[in-house]
């Protein structure tokens, strides 16, 4: 891995401190306005000089496209997004849940679809199950239609957040904020609206907190 320049390691420590605080990386806008840049361009061509570096991985068309690689794993402190594989192999078992249906508990047998064994060091912290992602709602936080999301139960969460809630008859998968007493479940695509949750007034409650993202590659 080439030597990284001091702005370079800044901003590489930028995207080790947004994984382990909400399980994604930042965007260009994101990293743009922490480090005082003008526009997002400039966040764009330190993203383009550390990828050349072997650090990270961009993906095209999606704001949060951004993964650390085998080489940043030192510095960084966290595990890329990696396909699954055989069970049996590693050491974590982790029950895969289909359609959740309403009022039962999440981790309810009926639920589970399959069981996956991964590697425990993939996650920022230890997962309970994962869920799969249906529907492009969270494109932009690089969660994507069939992706299989890592979640650690618990029934609150920091704003930013990548969050599993129930909402109705509804399980869903955005990012969390909470001002006073209103609860917003954001999503990261302009084509689908953010959705306000009034406590006490609205059937909600958190399931857990995303600390991971698996892709299937068929």
């Amino acid at each position: 891995m080439l030597k990284l320049t001091a702005r370079q390691e800044q901003i590489l420590g930028l995207i080790r401190d947004a994984i382990e605080n909400t399980g994604f990386p930042p965007t260009r806008a994101e990293i743009a306005q922490s480090l005082g840049f003008r526009s997002a361009n400039a966040a764009e061509e330190h993203l383009q000089a550390l990828a050349r570096k072997g650090v990270i991985e961009i993906s095209r068309g999606t704001s949060r496209g951004i993964r650390l690689t085998d080489s940043a794993h030192d510095k960084a402190g966290a595990r890329p997004a990696a396909p699954l594989v055989p069970a049996g192999i590693l050491q974590l078992n982790l029950p895969l849940l289909g359609m959740v249906a309403a009022g039962s508990p999440i981790l309810a047998q009926e639920h589970v679809t399959a069981n996956y064994t991964v590697d425990p060091s993939l996650f920022r912290s230890r997962p309970d199950f994962l869920l799969k992602v249906r529907g492009m709602s969270m494109r932009d936080a690089g969660i994507m239609d069939g992706d299989l999301l890592a979640v650690k139960k618990a029934d609150s969460a920091k704003n930013g957040q990548i969050v599993v809630a129930r909402l109705g008859d509804d399980v869903t998968v955005k990012r969390y904020r909470k001002v006073g007493s209103l609860i917003e479940l954001l999503p990261e695509n302009p084509d689908f609206e953010p959705i306000q949750v009034q406590p006490g007034r609205d059937e909600f409650a958190l399931e857990g907190v995303a600390v991971g993202l698996l892709r299937t590659w068929n």
